[in-house]
């Protein structure tokens, strides 16, 4: 028995599951899109960060991993830690998955994908579009127990390159939210460490940025001010 799950958000730099084999490709007719809450890795109830769903899209297609797994007892152990970590998704269906190599007929048939339905009583974390740069300042300032919102939306960015896909909403989301980053350059006076005022002001990220911020009630503020 073969199970194979497609990743379009951080299962593909993240996977948390061990697998056959990994394809890269895409699946059709949607798009992804920043719409869903994570109130629970990215964000939390209070203050929700942003992740990503797929919505239908005419003539679309969404660039990712397709993972497979085999054997009832591994199928078993996936769907399990699936069920967990994608909770706040209440779609499951099974897509038609392509390669660049073969765009119009499907080389894996059956894959499962875990969607946010814009259905609200069924799917109460659906938070829904929003101009850029509110968005922005939301993916900027939230953070959860997995870590800032922010280095989910880069990491998928840096991952989607990584596999040769150029999504332009996730590289305008991603530029909009360093300027947000950025404008927080003159606050950082206030902090000793200048190896990380200086990444920003070259437009770049330390991992250290996420320890400057713990106070999130100041980094809020920025984003009122700055905005």
């Amino acid at each position: 028995m073969v199970l194979w799950v497609f990743g379009y958000g951080s299962l593909i730099w993240n996977t948390g599951f061990e697998y056959d084999e990994r394809v890269v490709g895409f699946v059709k007719s949607f798009k992804r899109v920043f719409n869903q809450a994570s109130t629970d890795h990215r964000g939390t109830p209070e203050y929700p960060g942003r992740t990503v769903t797929l919505e239908p899209h005419e003539g679309g297609r969404t660039s990712g991993c397709a993972y497979k797994i085999s054997g009832y007892e591994a199928e078993q152990l996936v769907l399990s830690y699936l069920a967990i970590r994608e909770f706040e998704y209440d779609i499951q269906t099974f897509v038609d998955f392509y390669t660049e190599e073969s765009p119009n007929k499907p080389v894996i048939t059956g894959v499962l994908v875990y969607i946010g339905s814009p259905d609200v009583s069924k799917n109460p974390y659906y938070l829904g579009p929003a101009p850029l740069q509110d968005m922005a300042n939301q993916i900027a300032t939230a953070r959860g127990p997995a870590g800032p919102n922010y280095e989910y939306l880069f990491r998928l960015e840096e991952s989607l390159y990584e596999i040769g896909c150029e999504d332009n909403y996730i590289i305008a989301l991603a530029n909009e939210v360093r300027k947000v980053l950025n404008e927080y350059g003159w606050l950082l006076q206030d902090f000793e460490d200048v190896k990380l005022r200086q990444s920003l002001e070259d437009g770049k990220l330390l991992t250290t940025y996420e320890k400057s911020f713990d106070n999130r009630q100041l980094l809020q503020k920025c984003v009122r001010i700055v905005s």
